[in-house]
């Protein structure tokens, strides 16, 4: 069965440059919940710094994805003003596009495979892609949230996410991170060169967009080997 890795890296709208009624709607609570006026801005800069997680005002700046068999894949990513050079590094390939391009060419490679394989993408990666495939008028060539839990997924898109079957579907009372699990069974973690999820804003802002894309490849890759301990040693136990 075709198995793909994939996994993406958002950045958020300048909230500065919102309409008014946008910001209201992001804003309305502030108020009631904060109970002091350091309280109030901290939590507004929470509300700044969160838009790149939410679909409605943030975007894709990175998609990457991994054929967990050739352990090859491509990163497509976004780099406003730069020329859209391909390179190739370690099987992973990276290419310059445009958020909707790369939708596209996601869910067109991805009717050649038949399982995929996240973390925490029934919560995050799944839903925020299928919100911006509509923004792009784009129809998702696979339903990846078809159900919840594995043995009642569709055959031919079973969607297999790993922070689900490592936490057991929310059993465990603690839920770990990527970083935690592949620091406990030996993976090498994305964070290890100094780059975390919430360096990507950040780094976009400074332009520094290859790096973005090599962070995601880190993703995949961590993911992939976290796939193949879970598949080993977990996986139809009977």
């Amino acid at each position: 069965m075709p198995k793909l890795i994939f996994d993406i890296e958002t950045i958020g709208e300048d909230f500065d440059f919102l309409d008014e009624d946008t910001k209201k709607s992001l804003t309305r609570w502030l108020k009631r919940e904060a109970y002091s006026e350091e309280d109030y801005q901290a939590k507004m800069i929470e509300v700044k710094n969160g838009l790149g997680f939410s679909p409605l005002t943030g975007e894709i700046v990175a998609l990457g994805v991994l054929d967990v068999d050739s352990d090859k894949g491509v990163v497509y990513y976004q780099a406003p003003g730069e020329k859209a050079e391909e390179i190739e590094k370690d099987g992973i390939k990276y290419k310059l596009t445009t958020e909707k391009e790369m939708l596209e060419k996601f869910w067109q490679g991805a009717d050649k495979y038949t399982e995929f394989i996240s973390f925490n993408g029934r919560t995050f990666d799944v839903p925020y892609m299928f919100i911006r495939s509509m923004v792009h008028g784009l129809r998702p060539s696979k339903d990846l949230m078809s159900n919840r839990y594995v043995n009642s997924q569709k055959c031919h898109s079973l969607h297999i996410d790993l922070m689900d079957q490592l936490s057991f579907y929310g059993a465990m009372q603690r839920r770990g991170n990527l970083h935690l699990y592949c620091r406990a069974l030996g993976i090498k973690s994305p964070k290890a060169e100094g780059i975390t999820g919430d360096d990507v804003s950040k780094l976009y802002k400074n332009k520094e967009y290859k790096k973005i894309a090599e962070y995601n490849s880190w993703d995949l890759r961590a993911t992939r080997e976290l796939y193949l301990k879970w598949n080993k040693c977990l996986n139809n136990i009977k």
